[in-house]
């Protein structure tokens, strides 16, 4: 099977993870200061919307069977040996008309990177990502084999982490249907590509500028499933699908627990989906100016909860200060 893809390679191959778009990634000087402005901006406008977590319905999302169409005109770039597409040409493609959603034109108009219960982030790739993406390479963080959740995926990085970590399943999720379908669907694609033509990133080495197609891509693909949606709808569409499942061995999430209005909804969905024996890696700012949640917070929740243990894992103190905490059930192995 011949698939043709039609996009284009960013030139600039500096642009790793210390060195990102500012205006794209959430770096420790910059993004600090745009993300809790946009943060206190959503919570001054939608103060009615966050006194809870608001439904959205749940979707799982088909591949596409013409796969060109996903990497159509997109501009790819590259992070710590990944491929990610550029938000910027996303988000123009967005404004012409191809976001059902609206959330583009929405934080646009709302000049917010958040906007409560419409639009959860998912069009950035913040700084704790790349936290939790250099824990799991350190600790050596075992994926063979294991079914993995990408919670709040957004650009789906940690997912792809696993994916090419020979996971057996990786499943992404992520609130808006927009960020599935025009951010991370491609990124898959893009670094299954990779993937299939055996670069080597274990050396920092940046990957081809211009990976092609190869037959192995839909057997990659084939371990992936994709799901927008609010968190505790997803969990029942997973529970009560006719579709085979099994618990996750890991689920890993970053930047989701900004607003503790949110944290009975993730707890629940972490309780319910995360196999008894399984462990959750979640990644975040010691504190969320403007929206009040933060790690110490959360790790007091799950403790009053009394379902979960906890450990703090790795402390980051370049900029704000940012912590990764694993979280199992009580009484695991």
């Amino acid at each position: 099977m011949d698939f043709r893809f039609n996009f284009f390679i960013d030139e600039n191959e500096n642009n790793e993870a210390d060195t990102h778009d500012e205006t794209e990634l959430c770096s420790p000087k910059h993004k600090q200061a745009s993300t809790e402005k946009s943060k206190q901006t959503a919570t001054g406008n939608h103060q009615d919307e966050t006194s809870k977590f608001c439904f959205k319905a749940a979707k799982e999302h088909d591949i596409p069977e013409d796969l060109n169409k996903l990497l159509e005109d997109k501009v790819l770039e590259t992070a710590s040996g990944l491929y990610y597409v550029k938000m910027s040409v996303v988000e123009m493609m967005c404004l012409n008309g191809a976001d059902e959603e609206g959330i583009v034109s929405k934080s646009v108009s709302s000049h917010s990177d958040l906007i409560p219960g419409v639009y959860e982030g998912g069009l950035k790739i913040w700084e704790c990502t790349f936290d939790l993406m250099d824990y799991l390479s350190e600790a050596e963080v075992r994926f063979s084999g294991k079914t993995i959740l990408d919670l709040g995926c957004g650009a789906g990085l940690l997912g792809i982490v696993a994916l090419r970590g020979k996971a057996e399943k990786v499943h992404f999720q992520d609130y808006n249907s927009t960020v599935i379908d025009k951010i991370t669907l491609p990124n898959i694609v893009a670094n299954c590509i990779n993937e299939c033509h055996g670069d080597d990133n274990e050396n920092s080495k940046p990957p081809s500028k211009r990976p092609k197609v190869a037959e192995c891509l839909p057997d990659m693909l084939t371990k992936c499933r994709f799901f927008s949606g609010e968190w505790s709808a997803v969990t029942q569409l997973l529970l009560s699908s006719n579709k085979p499942f099994s618990k996750y061995d890991i689920i890993l999430t970053s930047e989701t627990i900004y607003n503790p209005d949110y944290y009975s909804a993730l707890h629940d969905t972490l309780a319910q989906l995360l196999d008894t024996n399984g462990c959750v890696y979640l990644a975040s700012k010691v504190h969320y100016f403007g929206v009040g949640g933060g790690i110490y917070l959360f790790e007091k929740f799950v403790e009053e909860r009394n379902v979960f243990r906890t450990s703090m894992v790795k402390t980051i103190d370049k900029g704000l200060q940012r912590c990764i905490l694993e979280m199992a059930f009580k009484g695991s192995s």
